[in-house]
């Protein structure tokens, strides 16, 4: 399918396929058409070129056909700003046949204090916790989850892990799009990165993160920066062919070179020279946040 803005083309050519009961997350960075795709999906918005269909129907031509059997989560809530928590779920509630109980999504997802409260009072993540029981009320055959866990708190994050995994289990399919790589690697079965309106790689997490790793590595993590370049030295002084350690982020760093013990060894006495802790340490291991950077690239988008 395709879809173009004017001159800009926002979708090009991408063709997905998700088999049910399978949770899919659909990873890119912003702007890659990750929003836009799911918008066609759920009926908001026509392709421009190509074909869409949702549980076999064409969401272009029969919308609500598709949206009675399709739970949305969105970023923007979905309530209105004075309606009350419980209110807006039996709201929800009235408007299908066999939903599920709002008083049970309210004490699932942490919301019992909150039921009286109106939706401009409740916090970023009460109110996306709000937005997740509505897009569940319906007990929807397949469900978008557009940053399910944006702004919320370790404990809540795990709830609505857990709600994820249940929702596989019962057959239903799931297509997460996330910045978050670890909630990724954690929930799907299947990832698909897009950038520029484009499938640039896709699998399980498993065989994203294998491919490319026929050269041992050794990704470790620190309690403090290190100084990479007076690391470099210590290891030139320990290593015969010292390689050279490369930042991916704060406090997480990697060397591309055979894994051996001196090297390890090496890394950790140079880490040592500069009072830092190495506290965990991989050898032939890429996660997925470096496959997505490695696909994606490193710099950051305008």
């Amino acid at each position: 399918m395709v879809k173009a803005f004017g001159e800009t083309t926002a979708v090009n050519g991408l063709t997905l396929n998700v088999r049910r009961g399978e949770i899919l997350a659909l990873l890119g960075p912003n702007g890659a058409g990750k929003t836009t795709t799911i918008e066609m999906c759920e009926g908001f918005l026509s392709p421009t070129s190509g074909s869409i269909r949702v549980l076999g129907i064409d969401p272009n031509t029969h919308p609500d056909q598709v949206r009675r059997r399709i739970g949305i989560m969105l970023q923007g809530g979905g309530a209105y700003s004075g309606i009350r928590v419980e209110e807006m779920l039996n709201l929800a509630a009235s408007y299908n046949d066999n939903p599920l109980s709002p008083d049970w999504l309210i004490d699932i997802l942490g919301l019992d204090g909150a039921r009286r409260t109106t939706y401009r009072r409740l916090s970023g993540g009460q109110q996306q916790r709000l937005s997740l029981a509505l897009a569940l009320i319906s007990r929807p055959e397949l469900i978008f989850l557009d940053e399910p866990t944006a702004g919320l708190d370790a404990q809540s994050r795990l709830v609505v892990w857990e709600l994820v995994d249940a929702l596989r289990r019962d057959g239903v399919t799931v297509i997460l799009t996330t910045h978050l790589m670890d909630e990724a690697e954690a929930l799907a079965d299947r990832i698909v990165i897009i950038d520029r309106g484009s499938i640039l790689a896709e699998g399980t997490p498993a065989e994203l993160t294998s491919v490319g790793a026929t050269t041992a590595r050794v990704s470790f993590e620190t309690d403090r920066p290190l100084d990479t370049m007076i690391a470099d030295i210590e290891l030139a002084a320990r290593c015969p062919k010292p390689p050279q350690i490369e930042c991916l982020r704060p406090l997480f760093y990697r060397v591309a070179a055979p894994a051996t013990p001196n090297l390890v060894a090496a890394l950790t006495a140079a880490a040592a020279e500069q009072g830092v802790l190495v506290r965990r340490l991989d050898v032939d291991h890429r996660n997925l946040e470096e496959v997505f950077l490695d696909i994606t690239g490193r710099n950051m988008r305008s």
